[in-house]
This record gives C-alpha cells, sequence and structure tokens, in this order.
C-alpha cells in the first residue's frame, strides 16, 4: 500500500469511528436511578424530602422537578418541605436528544395532631377572634373581649349579636372525629319555646402551626339546602351616628335594622374601624319564628346541628362537615371551632335574634 492509499485508508477510519462514536451517544437516552425508591411516600407537614438522583450512564440530559405542575428544581435534586397536610404529586425528568425518563412521586402528608393527655381541657381553651353584629348586648358584658374570654377553660357566656357575629375558639388538643358519635357538645341559654340557632363551623390545623388559618368547614346541620337556608350570605352593617338603631343591607338586595332601644346606646363595635363592616357565612331559615302576638313571641328549634339551639346544649358530631360546594368531608379531627347567629330577625321590644354561647366541651372528655 503507498502512502496515499495509506493516508486515505487512515482517514475513512477516523471518520467511520467518529460517526460509530456518535451514533452510540445519539442512541442512550438518559438512564436514570432514583435514590428514594418507596412509592407512594408518607410525610409529616414541616418535615423535608432530599429527593435525588444519580446519573447512571453518565450522558448529558436536562433535569426538572415539578411539584402539582409546577417546575420547582432544575438540577438533579429537589429539597420538598410540605407547610400544610395533603397529596402532593412530584414528577421528575430528564430528557436529553435521543429520549426522555420519567417519574412520579405522591407523597400524603397527615394532618398534625395534638393528643389529648390526663391534663387536657375538656373545654375550649382560647379565643381567637370575637366579632360580634350589632346588637342589645354588644359592647356591654356579654358583648365584649372580656365577655368572650368568659368561656376560655370553663363556662361563661358570650353573645354574638345578630346575622353574622362570630367567636372562634380553639382546644388544646385535636378533638377526633368518632365514628357515628357526637363529638362536640356546644352549651346555649336555649328554652323550649326559644331557639336562637348559630351555624358552626370547624377546622383542622393543617400546616401544623396552632392558628385558624387554614379551611372552614361548615357543619351541615337539619336545615341545610332547605327554603330560607342561603349560603355564601353577606349583611353590611352601617354604624349610626349617636347611637341606636343600627341599618343593615344584603348581598341579595335587602335592607333592615338591628332595633336598640335608646338613641344614645351604640351597639357598633366599639372595635371596628370605619363606619361599615361586612360579615359572611350562611343564612338559617326564619320560619321557626312565630310573632304573631307581639308579646309572646316564640322560636322553635331546629331537629339537629346548630349552636344555642335545644334545652341543656347541642351535640355536635365532625361528620357533618361539608367543603364550599356542599360536599362531604371526610375529617379526622378538628383543633378550632366557628359559632355564627344563624338568623336574621328584628323581634321588636325582644331585640335582635342573637346566640349566646356558654361553653364549647370535647364530648370525649366531658365528664
Amino acid at each position: 500500500m503507498n502512502i496515499k492509499h495509506y493516508l486515505l485508508f487512515a482517514l475513512l477510519s477516523i471518520s467511520i469511528l467518529s460517526a460509530c462514536t456518535k451514533d452510540e451517544d445519539a442512541e442512550q437516552a438518559p438512564v436514570v436511578d432514583m435514590v428514594i425508591k418507596n412509592n407512594p411516600i408518607n410525610s409529616k407537614v414541616n418535615e423535608q424530602i432530599a429527593f435525588t438522583t444519580i446519573n447512571v450512564n453518565n450522558k448529558a440530559y436536562d433535569e426538572e422537578w415539578k411539584l402539582d405542575g409546577e417546575v420547582k428544581s432544575t438540577s438533579s435534586f429537589y429539597n420538598f418541605t410540605p407547610v400544610k397536610a395533603g397529596i402532593y404529586n412530584i414528577e421528575y425528568t430528564a430528557t436529553n436528544g435521543s429520549g426522555t425518563f420519567n417519574y412520579k412521586y405522591v407523597v400524603n402528608v397527615g394532618v398534625p395532631t395534638v393528643p389529648s393527655n390526663p391534663g387536657s381541657n375538656q373545654y375550649v381553651t382560647k379565643v381567637f377572634e370575637y366579632l360580634p353584629a350589632p346588637g342589645q348586648y354588644t359592647n356591654k358584658t356579654i358583648g365584649t373581649l372580656e365577655g368572650a374570654k368568659s368561656i376560655e377553660g370553663k363556662q361563661g357566656i358570650v353573645s354574638l349579636g345578630a346575622w353574622g357575629g362570630y367567636i372562634v375558639l380553639g382546644f388544646d388538643h385535636t378533638v377526633i372525629n368518632e365514628n357515628q358519635k357526637d363529638d362536640i357538645i356546644i352549651y346555649g341559654n336555649a328554652q323550649s319555646n326559644w331557639a336562637e340557632p348559630g351555624v358552626v363551623w370547624v377546622m383542622q390545623d393543617e400546616n401544623g402551626n396552632g392558628k385558624p388559618d387554614d379551611t372552614w368547614y361548615e357543619l351541615k346541620g337539619s336545615e341545610f339546602d332547605k327554603e330560607g337556608y342561603i349560603r355564601d350570605y353577606e349583611v353590611t352593617y352601617t354604624k349610626p351616628t349617636t347611637g341606636g338603631s343600627v341599618s343593615w343591607k344584603d348581598n341579595k338586595g335587602k335592607t333592615g335594622v338591628v332595633t336598640i332601644a335608646g338613641a344614645t346606646s351604640q351597639a357598633f363595635p366599639s372595635w371596628v374601624e370605619g363606619t361599615e363592616y361586612t360579615l359572611k357565612g350562611a343564612l338559617l331559615p326564619s320560619s321557626g319564628i312565630k310573632a304573631e302576638t307581639p308579646t309572646f313571641i316564640t322560636s322553635a328549634p331546629f331537629a339537629f346541628g346548630y349552636a344555642d339551639n335545644k334545652v341543656g346544649g347541642d351535640s355536635i358530631d365532625i361528620a357533618n362537615a361539608i367543603d364550599k360546594d356542599g360536599k362531604t368531608v371526610h375529617l379526622t379531627g378538628i383543633d378550632f371551632i366557628k359559632i355564627q347567629t344563624g338568623i336574621q330577625a328584628d323581634l321588636g321590644w325582644l331585640g335582635e335574634l342573637s346566640t349566646e354561647v356558654l361553653g364549647v366541651a370535647d364530648l370525649n372528655l366531658a365528664k
């Protein structure tokens, strides 16, 4: 073989070897080993999970981690720390010109719970928020924050005023949702012919921070979806110049007044800034009120599911919790409770219909 033929042969060999090497590289899609292999993963709120990958065939590729569809990392690792309970979907993808490797995790994060112990209080132990509607007792002893605190850890009495007035309370432990059993009792001052029903809402401490800043669920009572029941109801109250009756308007085009005796008696909450405030919630039917005889007005109790509704207290089942669409929600337990006056009714000389709360207790611990 002469020198020209040898050089030509060498060049062709190099070209063929180079082409083969490129073809081999191009044919190798990402081969990835996931360090965490158990799936689904059970985790806790605020507990970090360190997701990591190993490049098995040492080929170049682009990486991407998505949390519920949103890109969170473009490297070989992703540290995930859930801030609240729920089910999370985490997807990893490695891609180059020859193919794609994909892996999906499901992370189940349980709701944090605070177990009861021999020192736990059966009653709610903290008032987180108190905002009554205008009423005959608002700004007076049982219509003040001091009145609200009277039911911390024991029985006392607080008035919630007209429709929408509410109180937010917390237990020192998680109230467990017992199967086919009432879980909470709410004490009121109802009489056999005089009920002032309040809507009950409950919340889990999903983010484990000890504050009622997660999702409220209404407890479905007997009047749910009946005529006169309205979800997403709103009322705006306007402060009178000097005192006396308080006017209101709702989000359905209706107006009215909360009758207050005495032109100087200010029934608009003194700690509310401005001249108006709006309360939101669920409106209950006023069909149980009989006012044909002004000197003998009655308000019949509903069948079940409300505060200040029955003599001796109202037993409540957490299993009746519903979401914003009215669908049943399965809660393992709750940490917070909100009670809200449910009926908008001006009863003349009797004043407004206002829910009163004397105490709230965990039936599992009630003695």
